[in-house]
């Protein structure tokens, strides 16, 4: 096993005077230290050569690689592994030749000037990352913690809220934790119009009005939160329908025929970091379900132009595949060749023919055969009635 050449640091508002003596004597004693310009300045009176941050910050690791065997320290802001480059970098390189020093992360400072149990707060970053994100956390009484991108994050999180009948949710932006310039904004969601530092970490306490959007993180959003031509999975439907894909922290879904990416949507606000790629031919659809995928909080939707099965080629394997459009038997082989051990595939079929392939394949490998049939209650003149939706034929099955 290699011997541990490589140190990353924590360090907090308080600079060197904050690190414990043994982490200090590591920074004290390194050749090069490498961060970005308010590290370097929160670590000062040292004789290392001093490296910035690469531009592109992918270039780090080559960077960091080329003094291997040297007294190296990264410097960050607070715990290296929480939403922070410590988890790049030890993507990368052997965890046996790192050395982690954590310090008090923002979360556990904002935590403690907001009086939060962090167990009971969801902790989210938007920093370098699309703000739309954190939308699918918009919940009734939850509490956010979240690292932003800069001055102006505070108040595009506001606009969220507000826009969403969440505009009496109370904000604090907290700026220099645990420095002698600590600050803190307070206000209110609806009416925030406060100028802030451009490194903060910003608390929110959501409150709904009565008339609030309510947008669960379960499988089965109201149809009119999509925008769409009429042809997408509906509510039930697609309820049914992301349970057997059974969403997970992280995994991928392919969405082939993606439509409006109702489906695609609900599977990654239903799991921490889950991923999805959505194959749609058509450009109108695939606007459609870009904007879609802005609005209810999951920007990084990939859409892709082509027609199956060409256009799954090259894709990184799926940990799940719905096949909403474009089903066929060759479709069905490529699909299947592709998704990995216990991936789930689910089809749906609401014609004649695409629900005589369904009973063809599910024949010839198994899985669930159900019919789903669901009946809306409408207006019929001044009474009501029940109207049906087109049934729909779902085969579901799970890749042993």
């Amino acid at each position: 096993m290699a011997e541990p050449w490589l140190h990353i640091i924590g360090i907090g508002e308080d600079g060197m005077e904050g690190l414990v003596p043994a982490t200090r004597a590591v920074v004290e004693a390194a050749e090069f230290i490498i961060g970005g310009d308010r590290h370097h300045t929160l670590a000062q009176n040292l004789t290392a050569e001093r490296l910035a941050w690469p531009h592109p910050f992918d270039a780090l690791i080559e960077t960091i690689e080329g003094l291997r065997g040297r007294r190296v320290v990264v410097l960050a802001t607070g715990d290296p592994l929480w939403f922070s480059v410590g988890a790049r970098i030890g993507r990368s390189i052997d965890p046996s030749e790192i050395i982690y020093h954590p310090q008090l992360s923002a979360f556990q400072l904002a935590a403690a000037r907001m009086g939060w149990s962090l167990p009971d707060v969801e902790t989210l970053t938007v920093h370098g990352r699309p703000v739309e994100q954190m939308i699918a956390f918009i919940q009734p009484d939850a509490r956010l913690l979240v690292l932003t991108t800069g001055a102006e994050t505070p108040g595009q999180i506001a606009r969220f809220l507000t826009d969403r009948g969440f505009g009496g949710s109370r904000m604090t932006v907290l700026a220099a934790m645990g420095g002698k310039d600590e600050q803190r904004f307070d206000g209110t969601a609806d009416s925030w119009g406060h100028t802030v530092p451009a490194f903060n970490t910003l608390a929110v306490e959501c409150i709904a009005a009565p008339d609030a959007a309510l947008l669960p993180r379960v499988p089965g959003l109201a149809d009119n939160l999509f925008q769409s031509d009429g042809t997408m999975t509906k509510q039930e439907v697609r309820a049914a329908t992301v349970a057997k894909l059974m969403p997970m922290r992280g995994a991928l879904l392919w969405d082939i025929g993606c439509g409006c990416g109702s489906v695609a949507i609900e599977w990654m606000r239903a799991a921490r970091y889950a991923r999805a790629v959505g194959i749609e031919p058509r450009p109108d659809r695939r606007a459609m379900a870009a904007a879609n995928a802005l609005a209810l909080g999951v920007p990084k939707l990939e859409l892709i132009e082509g027609s199956v099965p060409d256009a799954l080629e090259g894709l990184d394997a799926p940990d799940a595949i719905f096949i909403g459009g474009g089903l066929s038997r060759e479709t069905f082989d490529a699909a299947w060749a592709a998704l990995r051990p216990l991936g789930r595939m689910v089809a749906n079929a609401v014609t004649l023919e695409s629900e005589v392939e369904l009973i063809a394949l599910h024949r010839a490998h198994g899985g669930d055969l159900v019919k789903l049939s669901v009946h809306r209650a409408e207006p019929v003149g001044r009474l009501t009635g029940w109207r049906p939706l087109m049934p729909v034929t779902q085969w579901s099955l799970v890749k042993r």
